[in-house]
């Protein structure tokens, strides 16, 4: 067993100093030891997308990366993205369109989607449907997926931020 290794976090806003294995992936520090579960755990793979978050304001697949080489860095979960008062325009959207059923994909897809609107606020549906190629739906919820991403586009464009937007300790 390796020894610990100091790392330090900003998660949503909020400094976070972890002592944690090197071979530690950043979805178990943000589920296991923050307690934030709104990151799923659903392939340990890469291959389905639920464990999507932003690290310094691009999505990544959390169970690719290891905690110390997100030591410095600025990691949105979706419990940073709204708040249940105020919901993130893609949050709002889904909720609208129906874009979930079983919910399970929904946050990696909401963290995807709006990654995707904060660096093109006018995607085409090619473009969305692009974008969440790496995020699976055993659902089969696509259609309406990718009608609440085109919505949140419509309604909100350039102005969708991927800054969280209420910090809770």
């Amino acid at each position: 067993m390796s020894r610990p290794v100091p790392v330090r976090l900003n998660v949503n806003g909020v400094e976070h100093h972890l002592e944690v294995e090197p071979r530690l992936l950043l979805v178990h520090a943000l589920r296991d030891r923050l307690g934030l579960t709104g990151t799923h755990v659903g392939c340990d793979t890469s291959n389905c997308g639920a464990c999507t978050v932003h690290l310094n304001g691009h999505a990544v697949k959390s169970c690719t990366v290891l905690a110390v080489q997100a030591d410095g860095a600025a990691v949105t979960t979706i419990e940073g993205l709204g708040s249940e008062s105020q919901l993130h325009p893609v949050q709002e959207a889904f909720w609208n369109n129906h874009g979930l059923q079983c919910g399970f994909c929904t946050p990696g897809m909401i963290m995807t989607a709006a990654a995707l609107l904060q660096e093109n606020p006018h995607p085409t549906e090619d473009d969305v449907r692009h974008a969440l190629e790496g995020n699976l739906c055993r659902c089969t919820g696509y259609h309406n997926i990718v009608k609440a991403v085109l919505d949140a586009a419509k309604g909100k464009g350039a102005t969708i931020a991927t800054e969280p937007s209420e910090v809770t300790a």
